[in-house]
């Protein structure tokens, strides 16, 4: 099998569905990728985290630089033999930890020094060090190294922040190759960065072009500006970035961030949300958000929701998953985020099926209805 390959198989309006090959195996786009941030997606096993429909994960540069370590885990076989996961793995590269561990760390153009949140230890990340580690865990796609604009942002502040980006890219780029082995299996993505400005955002793509990567994804959203201006933004950003490559918006989102951001011819998402959720109790359902630990559903005999195939559904109630939730049993957690991730991979495969049907615009309209409208307790 060829190391990268895109092909899109259908358009509905700017939405896409299609196939990401490589040699682990292949991805249906449009893609939701579990967060598996220290090699695991928590409360759930790898083969778990599989049947639920998930074609890849993603792992965390930063983190798993920390514990266990990039060359415990280069000796050990990569991160894919360590965790047992034997599909494609993506990694973020770290530079969200740039702009999310503020007094932990201390940028200059020649990359980012980070205090370990772990124990204090002083490390420093270069754009060629994270292709470095990257390279050492096996990553299948590798994020280049970019600083995550904080929001808001000034004009000025933006453009700085996106021109440094575009320079780590380069290095990036140069990085990555230098790494013939790893290079020769595995595929490089390239961020836009430029805030809420469309210039700026139009000059991130210029250089990423010129520069040249596998896929494109979108940074600098998901980090405070709310549903709206990320739609907004993604109304002018996305249709930059070439059609023949995967498109990927970076931790994203809710169930209904999914849909507006296929709408507007995003191919992949990843987001902590599905588990994090399911971890403090939440389930997302096709009628909204439910808080399992509100008292009404203590007698409640029906599944999280009735039209879901997953184990959850098809074996428990919500007044036993209430129950547990309410208790702190482990099993709780591990009940709620399985279904979580389930409905996300449904919310997906429904949203590629639509596509290909050429009614993606109605689906995305009553799915979007359904799920605003009619919202069952959440507090």
């Amino acid at each position: 099998m060829s190391r990268f390959s895109f092909q899109i198989s259908a358009t509905d309006g700017a939405a896409r569905r299609g196939e990401i090959a490589m040699q682990r195996g292949t991805i249906q786009t449009p893609a939701f990728m579990p967060v598996g941030t220290a090699a695991t997606v928590k409360a759930m096993r790898p083969g778990e985290v599989a049947a639920t429909g998930a074609d890849i994960l993603l792992g965390n540069t930063y983190h798993l630089m920390l514990r266990p370590g990039a060359d415990r885990m280069e000796r050990l076989g990569g991160l894919h033999k360590f965790m047992n996961w034997d599909k494609p793995i993506l990694t973020d590269s770290g530079g969200y930890q740039v702009m999310s561990l503020g007094e932990l760390r201390k940028m200059s153009e020649e990359g980012v020094e980070f205090k370990s949140h772990l124990d204090g230890s002083r490390h420093m990340i270069t754009p060629e060090g994270s292709m470095e580690i990257q390279r050492k865990l096996g990553t299948d796609i590798v994020m280049a190294f970019d600083e995550c604009t904080p929001y808001p942002a000034t004009h000025e502040v933006a453009e700085k922040s996106m021109e440094l980006s575009m320079r780590w890219a380069k290095r990036s780029r140069d990085g990555f190759d230098s790494g013939e082995e790893h290079a020769a299996r595995a595929a490089l993505f390239g961020i836009q960065q430029g805030s809420m400005y469309e210039d700026l955002r139009q000059r991130s793509t210029d250089a990423l072009l010129e520069i040249g990567f596998d896929g494109y994804a979108v940074g600098g959203l998901a980090v405070g500006e709310g549903h709206e201006k990320m739609c907004a933004t993604l109304d002018f950003a996305a249709p930059m970035l070439p059609h023949d490559k995967p498109r990927y918006l970076m931790g994203v989102g809710k169930p209904d961030d999914l849909i507006e951001a296929v709408r507007r011819g995003i191919d992949m998402f990843d987001c902590v949300l599905p588990s994090r959720s399911g971890r403090t109790g939440q389930a997302f359902t096709r009628d909204g958000p439910l808080n399992i630990r509100n008292a009404r559903f203590a007698e409640d005999e029906a599944p999280l929701d009735a039209e879901c195939s997953c184990p959850t559904c098809a074996e428990f109630s919500r007044a036993y998953v209430h129950h547990l939730v309410r208790s702190g049993e482990i099993l709780g957690a591990m009940l709620m985020t399985g279904h979580n991730l389930h409905f996300y991979q449904d919310w997906m495969r429904a949203m590629r099926e639509a596509i290909e049907e050429g009614r993606f615009d109605a689906h995305a309209d009553a799915a979007l209805e359904r799920y605003r409208a009619r919202k069952i307790a959440t507090s």
